[in-house]
């Protein structure tokens, strides 16, 4: 259910708010997000699908969240939409389909 509402909002370019148990803070954090794509990722070698996500609400650092889905406990679909050029700057190799 949680990923079908990722990859709905992704496609449909819908931001969300992301609820998950963050290890760095060892602690739940909730962010409105970008979602980006979904799979196994091409920097963790560990074969473990994870969630790639824009967030809009880092205050430092880098905005690309990467969490695997034993972290996800909520996503919300916002009826606000992003622009994937806000922050795509690179030529993407998605894992998921999309238009964009």
């Amino acid at each position: 259910m949680l990923l079908q509402k990722f990859i709905s909002a992704m496609r449909s370019k819908n931001k969300i708010r992301l609820t998950f148990y963050s290890k760095k803070d060892q602690k739940e954090l909730t962010r409105v997000c970008a979602p980006m794509d979904y799979g196994q990722s091409r920097v963790y070698k560990d074969g473990k699908d994870r969630y790639f996500l824009w967030d809009y609400d880092s205050d430092a650092g880098a905005h690309t969240l990467s969490i695997l889905s034993e972290q996800v406990i909520d996503i919300q679909l916002l009826e606000e939409c992003f622009e994937p050029s806000e922050f795509v700057t690179w030529t993407p190799d998605w894992i998921v389909s999309r238009d964009w």
